[in-house]
């Protein structure tokens, strides 16, 4: 299974839901309490500036809550390399961004 789906399997079992959504086009209607997530980065690391022997994909995730209290972000910051963005507040949605790397 590709690391994606395993971050997708994670993050529904964080929310308790399939509220889970990568790349959703404009037309898809969210549910909320939900994490949306997108694929941001690719980061490598080469032996001796040739081969490429490690490989980091990076997503970049944002948790989008009705209230602004949350036991989610515990849950998601437990996952590695998880570094926290920033807060903002939406549409009177609250939003905690967040990137990945896997």
């Amino acid at each position: 299974m590709s690391d994606r789906l395993h971050l997708q399997a994670k993050f529904e079992e964080i929310l308790g839901s399939r509220n889970v959504y990568f790349q959703p086009p404009a037309s898809v209607s969210m549910r909320y309490p939900a994490i949306k997530y997108d694929f941001a980065d690719l980061k490598t690391k080469s032996a001796n500036n040739s081969a490429m022997y490690i490989m980091s994909t990076g997503y970049e995730c944002v948790l989008i809550m009705k209230e602004p209290d949350t036991e989610y972000l515990k849950e998601i910051f437990k996952i590695p390399y998880c570094r926290f963005g920033r807060y903002y507040k939406a549409d009177n949605l609250h939003h905690y961004t967040f990137t990945i790397y896997q």
